[in-house]
């Protein structure tokens, strides 16, 4: 007579997947609701992850691409912030091991904070290499923003504690040595600009929160920065900070409002 493992003892298993394949065909016929409930979740969860392996793969083809051409040292280059009206612009250049297996990462743009919050600790731990670099506001000013965007791009490169032999750059050429390829949406095609995506992202939404505890009337937690209706409101009563764009537009007309 076989004897049945308790409920508490599949879901155990399941937690530990410390099963087999005989285990889930003996689950499978066993009447029991809470042990169908197990079941029916774990093959929720087994769909999932095969999604997201499949999705992973999707995401590593350019990478596999070089691979196959013997190009090992890899870097995804990506940045944060040209858009807004307040802060710096952020780049981020990571080389990743062939064998990352980052399932779920994607364009930082389509993952929640807690998702972008967990890859960022998590790209940081495999990397084999990364640089983050920031560009103020004032360089911003001085430079503009397409120029400031491109010099954080390469910095952040040059910045690397290894050499990478070819770049995968998300949208905007770059003046470098260094072979590179460019890809228009590049944060939803390669895993390693996905990765710059997070770290210059997650690392400008931080600085942004520190700002706001600085200057918390522009509520720069809120918004990060960018141009919404309360920022702007706030910029038209309370005039620029000291880290406001001040060759922007939208500053620029509440400068001119407030004076």
């Amino acid at each position: 007579m076989v004897k049945h493992l308790t409920i508490k003892e599949i879901k155990e298993r399941i937690q530990m997947e410390s099963y087999t394949i005989q285990d889930m065909k003996q689950w499978r016929n066993d009447d029991r609701k809470g042990v169908q409930q197990l079941i029916d979740s774990l093959d929720r969860q087994i769909k999932k992850e095969a999604r997201l392996k499949s999705h992973y793969l999707d995401m590593c083809t350019y990478e596999t691409s070089l691979e196959q051409q013997g190009i090992s040292k890899i870097a995804g280059i990506d940045e944060a912030g040209r858009g807004p009206l307040a802060g710096p612009v952020v780049a981020a250049a990571v080389i990743l091991p062939k064998d990352a297996k980052l399932y779920g990462l994607t364009d930082s743009k389509q993952l929640t904070e807690k998702e972008r919050n967990y890859f960022y600790d998590k790209i940081k731990e495999v990397a084999i290499s990364y640089h983050i670099q920031v560009i103020s506001n004032k360089i911003i000013d001085d430079i503009n923003i397409y120029e400031a965007t491109k010099r954080a791009m390469i910095e952040s490169v040059y910045s690397l504690h290894i050499q990478p032999e070819h770049l995968l750059v998300d949208a905007v050429p770059l003046s470098i040595e260094v072979p590179a390829t460019v890809l228009t949406k590049g944060d939803q095609k390669s895993i390693s600009i996905a990765a710059a995506s997070v770290l210059a992202k997650v690392f400008r939404d931080k600085h942004m929160q520190e700002l706001d505890k600085e200057y918390p009337h522009y509520q720069f937690t809120q918004h990060k920065g960018y141009g919404t209706k309360t920022h702007v409101d706030m910029l038209k009563k309370y005039g620029a900070c000291p880290y406001h764009r001040k060759t922007f537009a939208p500053v620029k007309r509440a400068l001119i409002h407030k004076g």
